[in-house]
This record gives structure tokens, sequence and C-alpha cells, in this order.
């Protein structure tokens, strides 16, 4: 079995449901003394964290990801659901005068977010987490305490493990040194399209460069689709179609997922980026993130049914 090395956040979800629209209760003219509250309709606690939520999918894909993180002394039940779901916690580093990681998550009915989030034992100096560990065959770094991001882009490049780089939240932690750094080192970057945009301003290149620096970039458009660019080409994913769209937070985490079973795979990056798009879905179709399921038979049904093509999990 491959060995996929999960770095990234690792919190417990606190997401709420806003039956109206930001937009109307936020005068752009007094965004300056900005005061507002909004009535929750519905509020759900669960497990997440961008590392939780990529090891999560994997698992539904039927991989047992190596899941690197910090926690704090309140992880048990969290630890138990993992547990459960076959992934392995043995590089998960548990601080006990800390809390786990928490976000607070607010959606309107444009699936716009407003989120607030306690760092808990995310923002611990650990950086050992990566050390003995062997013949891995790909890693991802996903959002999390920005110094030991740029640890796991020296070991990785160091111990020659091809990774992805998912700055995503971060970019604006990360100093521009080290967001060249890892892109330079990356085997593949993902980010959404006003990620990749802050990636240009911030480290002062053009999106030519940027495309020509990594081997496989992704730039997800929410429900548009995505684009995958390598080789000076572009490889445009069409959505697929959700049944519904009840909450569309972990739809990213969702995405990565399928990308990297497509990339250890082998498999064109067509089917691998339609794969990703459609697992996300299935997260947007649930409230919370580590909340959908789905088996191999399910998930190769609706991938005929999007994109009339066949696909073997």
């Amino acid at each position: 079995m491959k060995k996929i090395l999960v770095s990234g956040s690792i919190a417990y979800d606190r997401i709420m449901n806003f039956p109206g629209f930001f937009k109307d209760h936020i005068l752009p003219d007094k965004i300056h003394m900005l005061n507002v509250a909004f009535y929750i309709q519905k509020i759900d606690e669960g497990f997440g964290g961008t590392a939780g939520n990529i090891a999560y999918n994997l698992s539904l894909l039927g991989i047992k990801p190596v899941l690197l993180g910090c926690v704090g002394e309140d992880f048990s039940q969290y630890k138990e659901w993992l547990k459960k779901n076959n992934i392995d916690i043995s590089k998960v580093k548990q601080f006990k005068k800390e809390r786990t990681a928490s976000a607070y998550i607010i959606t309107d009915s444009d699936d716009n977010q407003i989120t607030g989030f306690y760092p808990g034992s995310l923002d611990t100096d650990y950086t050992k987490i990566v050390e003995k560990i062997k013949n891995v065959d790909l890693a991802i770094i996903a959002p999390d305490y920005e110094k030991r991001m740029i640890a796991y882009v020296k070991a990785y490049k160091k111990l020659k493990i091809p990774y992805i780089f998912d700055p995503g939240q971060q970019l604006t932690s990360l100093r521009p040194q080290d967001i060249l750094l890892a892109i330079k080192s990356a085997m593949s970057v993902v980010c959404n399209d006003y990620e990749a945009q802050m990636i240009i301003n911030k480290t002062k290149i053009n999106m030519k460069k940027f495309i020509n620096m990594v081997k496989i970039l992704v730039i997800t458009k929410g429900s548009k689709g995505s684009e995958i660019f390598t080789k000076g080409k572009v490889v445009k994913i069409p959505p697929a179609k959700p049944k519904n769209t009840s909450d569309p937070t972990g739809a990213g985490d969702a995405y990565r997922a399928g990308l990297i079973k497509g990339l250890i795979e082998g498999w064109p990056l067509e089917k691998t980026g339609r794969l990703a798009g459609l697992i996300s879905v299935y997260t947007v179709e649930k409230y919370g993130t580590q909340t959908h399921r789905f088996t191999k038979k399910s998930l190769q049904r609706r991938y005929k049914e999007n994109y009339k093509d066949k696909i073997v999990i």
C-alpha cells in the first residue's frame, strides 16, 4: 500500500448556518466601524481541520494515510474517530496543557463564510514530526503553523519526498521567500483562484512564471470546476453536480484527497481532476466536513453520470 503523509490542522469545527446574506447586513461605507450580529438557524459540532479532512477522504478511498499534526488535551474523542476510520495517528503530537484547535464558521445562503479560528496546540513550535519516516510515496503540506509548514518543505526536499503544497489561509502568514521555496520544490501546488492571485501579489511573480515554476499547478474555482496546468498546457475540469448544496465547508480538502489518489495511481490529469471534483461535492451535500460517506461503487456510478466515462477506484 502507498504511504501518504498528510500534515495540516487537526481541529474541532463549530459550523453555523445563517439563513440570509452577509451583504445585506454589511454597509461598505461603514466597514471601519463594523458591528454586526447574525441570527444562527443551525449549529453543528464535528471533526475538521485541513489534515483531518484530507485524511478522512483518503480513508474513504481505501488509503490509510499517516496523519501529522499537533493536538491538545481534549483530543480523545477525535482520536477515536480517526482510529475508527483507519487513519494512522502515530505521528500526531499531543500537548497536555493546550487545547486542540477549533474553527467557528458561519455560512450564509450564498455559501460565503466568516470564520473565527482558535489555533490552540496548532501554534506550538514543534517541527520534529517527520523524523524517521521512511518509504513515503507522497506528502501534502496543508495549512498549519507556518514555521512547521516550511520545516516540512525543507525536510521533504532533503529526503526527496514528492509533496503537494497547499498553503491556503496561511498565505497571509507565510513570507514571500518561504512561499517561493515551497513552490519551487513542490511536485504540485494546489490553491483556489483567489489564493493564486495572493501568491502572485506576495511573491511579485506573474501568472506565466507561476505556472512554469510548478510541475502540476491546480487552481480550483468553486462551482465553476478547476484548472490543472502542466507542461505549458491547461486541463479544464468541469464541475460535478451536487444533489444539494448543504454546506461548502471542507470541499477543498475533499478535492485534495481525490487529487492525491489520482497522482499516486499515475492517472491522466483530466481523470484525476474529475475524481477530485466529484469527491468534493459529497462534502457539499452534507452539513460538516467528515459527515459524508461514499463507497467505491457509488463513486464509480456518479463519475459515469457526471462525466459519461468509466473509472475504476
